[in-house]
């Protein structure tokens, strides 16, 4: 019965079709691992198998936003509390080895020391369905905008009618000339008539690319407005860029305990950088770059629009500043409006 009380902490390591769990002691002490499948029965096991070992009072648990988004909803579910675990080091893992249950050890002994502090994000409620949405989207920007490169690097080296005719164009005249190229398909081994078939078949594909995202365009910015009112009111801030923000806070944004926290996963927070005599700061390089390039947009547009950030500038410029460091501290501001926007939000969203 006292082995039935202890308390116990778990550590999975997770896979596309397995999840290797272990279960340690409060000394660090390993009392088994075992691998699961990752369903919702293999869940169920996994979370029956380490109880039976005591009271489960923490699992850590690696990759909550790709393979092991399924359990950490499961565990949430079941009132156990999940852990964000980061992969183990290059170093460690020269030092130890990889494998399944080393990893899924990791996990756990890093759980009880404290280092595995990050909450998951729920994915239950519409930032998880922005989030959706935007990965359809940025997937679609991407090969929009490799067309468009690919077409321009055919056009450099047509056959000279072609080039005169598509050089020193904006890209939508060029997807629209292209697009009515007329070729023999009976003379593609002419390089004039194979080009020209190229350039129109990727005209189609960026129209077809192009309609792809003002659909998913017309489909995120009402659930965007929707949900964040206030954060899409701030200075700056686009459906684009207060979808990015919504979609790093995630769905439960208490999982950010400060302004500071979320500077720091937005990439933001001034950081100490002195040495000898030398007493500075510089910009924290990790975090979310997403959100990053979301608070450099609306810094770049405050510059440019917004009087109170002009005189800022000018200000900050007089006293010897460099446009960068300027852009950190800008950047480091606009998280404060942006924090607070987003728990006014995210309260007014809660039942």
């Amino acid at each position: 019965m006292a082995a039935k009380k202890r308390s116990l902490i778990g550590g999975v390591d997770t896979h596309r079709d397995t999840h290797h769990a272990a279960v340690i002691d409060t000394t660090g002490g390993l009392l088994a691992d075992a691998e699961f499948p990752a369903t919702t029965a293999g869940y169920a096991d996994l979370l029956a198998w380490m109880r039976s070992f005591g009271r489960v009072t923490a699992v850590g648990v690696e990759g909550t936003g790709s393979y092991g988004a399924g359990l950490a909803r499961y565990l949430t579910s079941k009132k156990i509390a999940v852990m964000e675990v980061d992969r183990p080091d290059r170093r460690a893992r020269r030092a130890q080895g990889k494998s399944d249950p080393i990893d899924a050890i990791a996990a756990a002994r890093a759980t009880l020391a404290g280092t595995a502090m990050g909450t998951p994000k729920t994915r239950t409620g519409p930032v998880e369905a922005i989030r959706a949405l935007r990965v359809a989207r940025r997937g679609a920007v991407k090969a929009c905008t490799a067309a468009l490169n690919q077409m321009r690097g055919l056009v450099a080296a047509a056959p000279e009618p072609l080039r005169a005719h598509l050089t020193r164009i904006s890209a939508a005249v060029l997807v629209s000339r292209c697009a009515v190229l007329a070729y023999d398909p009976t003379k593609l081994h002419d390089p004039q008539h194979a080009t020209a078939a190229a350039l129109a078949g990727l005209a189609r594909r960026v129209t077809a690319l192009t309609e792809e995202i003002t659909l998913l365009d017309r489909q995120v910015t009402p659930i965007v407005r929707k949900a964040a009112p206030r954060t899409t009111a701030l200075f700056g801030v686009g459906p684009d860029v207060a979808a990015q923000l919504l979609t790093t806070a995630g769905d439960n944004p208490d999982r950010l305990h400060s302004e500071a926290a979320l500077a720091h996963l937005c990439g933001a927070a001034p950081i100490p950088a002195s040495s000898g005599r030398v007493r500075r700061h510089r910009l924290h390089r990790g975090g979310d770059r997403g959100a990053n390039h979301a608070l450099h947009t609306i810094a770049l547009c405050r510059m440019r629009y917004d009087q109170r950030t002009r005189a800022y500038l000018h200000r900050r410029i007089t006293e010897g500043l460099s446009k960068q460091e300027i852009i950190r501290c800008l950047k480091r501001y606009i998280v404060r409006d942006v924090y607070t926007a987003l728990r006014a939000d995210f309260a007014a969203l809660a039942p």
